[in-house]
């Protein structure tokens, strides 16, 4: 027996083990897990256990895979918005020039660590600090429901931006440009049939894993051959097959192995280096100016014609700072442009704008809904087609998610109601595909108070189904119907025993779990159906 291999063992599961116990702990607390898997980094750092090849492997798969559910999510038009590319670029122009002569003035003042920075270190500083996390962001999106949401869709297209800019700076910074051979991944074009043909064809197992992963690792493979970025590959492997029936199930189906190799990514953070007082300190200080990138975010959004809700929702999503802040503290000291020291404050402001932004994405619902009226006075009166409020006409049963259980509802409620009955989804992708079978179905958040403000003016709802995935969206929008006085009934889905009493207190009048209902609703489909024949 290789005993080597048992310590590596053991210390694996050292910090797997921390990293799960502080993961729960911190989602007693009601934070997400990853700010726990962030303070069992640091902690593992002080104990002096080092980042290991395991670990690095988790992260830089953890991240191919997040790129690639992004692209098999993203929409391109949502990145040729006004919204998305002139907010992009003018954040980070205003954060570069704003940080950059800020770090130096206060480098001018002879501070520790700052006094030996000139004006193009500065800037570099501050180009890292205009990121947003991907990781974070599309992980507290997915957590929450709201990846296809109006301001989840501006927040990721606004990060895929960044993303981009961040590619070009690291091939810029390399000195040397992608091989001749490179404009050979414009092949990959003409490929998408037979990839959306291989797709139909590998069902719905284990084989739908596998070429998951050989898509997204192939994708990020063949890029770095040709001196391209790999995770940019993964993104765009998983656009080419996006509008594809089956792009939505390979997601889901990813989602796991995605989350877990994720976990080495945050515990990486911590694991960057062993930072010293002064520091830390840096680190700390640098951690409110995030709020400072957010202000920025929301004044922009809100120019760019976008609703309050949306622009505050969207601008809270982006309050961190970024992996591909500490990629380029780390170009920069590679390059002897930073000390080494730079790289360690970034991780430490990174790690504690994570903190942060998950308390506020937390809070980002109630902080809007309980101060509206003074958000609204912030948003332009000639707002985009996309992001006025909803009005549902007369309708008096409104189906909310539009998926498989959604649309059953939806044909079942029709059949029995007629034209009073309407359909309404996040997605508006989902919305498009409903209407062309013939469903009336509208685009809307369940989630927007404003949403439920203007239903509830029209006094013609009666019956509220909500078919959503999450039981903790379900819940919000069950606070937002009783905050708006809706009197009519509300019937919720449930997959756990837990979550039917959670739904009960919060108010839903009828739950209909999933799971012991569709067994109970599938014996009788036979037993009828045997009655029939005799």
């Amino acid at each position: 027996m290789e005993f080597q291999w048992i310590a590596i063992a053991l210390g694996d599961v050292v910090w797997i083990g921390l990293a799960f116990v502080l993961g729960l702990l911190a989602r007693f607390a009601g934070l997400p897990p990853l700010v726990g898997f962030l303070v069992a980094g640091f902690l593992l750092n002080g104990l002096g256990i080092a980042s290991g090849e395991t670990l690095e492997g988790l992260s830089d798969l953890g991240i191919t895979l997040l790129l690639f559910t992004v692209g098999l999510k993203l929409n391109l038009r949502t990145l040729a918005r006004p919204q998305v590319w002139g907010v992009t670029t003018l954040h980070t122009a205003l954060v570069v020039v704003v940080f950059g002569f800020a770090i130096y003035a206060l480098a001018l003042l002879g501070l520790p660590l700052l006094s030996d920075l000139d004006l193009p270190q500065a800037i570099l500083i501050a180009f890292a600090l205009s990121f947003s996390s991907t990781v974070f962001v599309v992980k507290a999106l997915e957590e929450r429901g709201e990846m296809t949401s109006m301001h989840g869709r501006i927040a990721i297209g606004i990060l895929v931006m960044q993303d981009i800019a961040a590619v070009i700076f690291l091939a810029a910074s390399t000195g040397s440009l992608p091989s001749p051979w490179a404009v050979l991944v414009l092949l990959l074009i003409p490929l998408r049939p037979v990839l959306h043909a291989l797709l139909v064809r590998v069902g719905h197992g284990e084989l739908l894993v596998l070429f998951g992963f050989l898509l997204a690792i192939g994708g990020a493979e063949v890029f770095e051959l040709v001196q391209l970025k790999g995770d940019l590959g993964a993104l765009i492997i998983g656009v080419l097959i996006a509008n594809h029936p089956k792009a939505d199930e390979l997601a889901k189906t990813m989602l796991s192995f995605k989350d877990l190799f994720l976990l080495g990514f945050f515990l990486s953070i911590g694991l960057a280096g062993q930072p010293s007082w002064e520091a830390v300190i840096m680190g700390v200080a640098l951690t409110p100016f995030v709020l400072v990138k957010s202000t920025l975010f929301f004044a922009l959004l809100t120019r760019f014609k976008l609703r309050a809700r949306t622009s505050l929702l969207a601008s809270l999503n982006l309050t961190n700072y970024s992996e591909f802040g500490l990629i380029v503290a780390t170009i920069g000291v590679a390059n002897g442009l930073l000390d080494p020291q730079w790289l360690i404050i970034l991780a430490i402001a990174t790690a504690l704008s994570f903190v942060l932004a998950a308390g506020l994405g937390r809070f980002a619902q109630p902080l809007y809904t309980q101060y509206r009226a003074r958000w609204k006075q912030l948003q332009r009166h000639d707002l985009i087609a996309d992001d006025e409020a909803l009005d549902i006409g007369g309708a008096k049963v409104a189906v909310i998610g539009m998926g498989g259980l959604g649309s059953g509802a939806y044909d079942k409620m029709r059949e029995a109601r007629g034209d009073v009955v309407v359909g309404i989804d996040i997605d508006p992708v989902t919305c498009t595909n409903q209407c062309e079978d013939g469903r009336h179905v509208l685009h809307g958040d369940p989630t927007d108070a404003d949403f439920w403000d203007r239903i509830q003016a029209a006094h013609t709802l009666e019956l509220v189904l909500l078919a959503l995935p999450r039981v903790s969206t379900t819940l919000a929008v069950i606070a937002h119907l009783r905050r708006s006085a809706f009197e009519g009934e509300i019937a919720a889905i449930a997959k756990f025993e837990d979550e039917e009493a959670a739904l009960q207190e919060a108010g839903a009048t009828t739950v209909f779990n999933i799971y012991t209902e569709a067994g109970a609703g599938f014996a009788g489909h036979v037993m009828a159906r045997r009655q029939g024949d005799q």
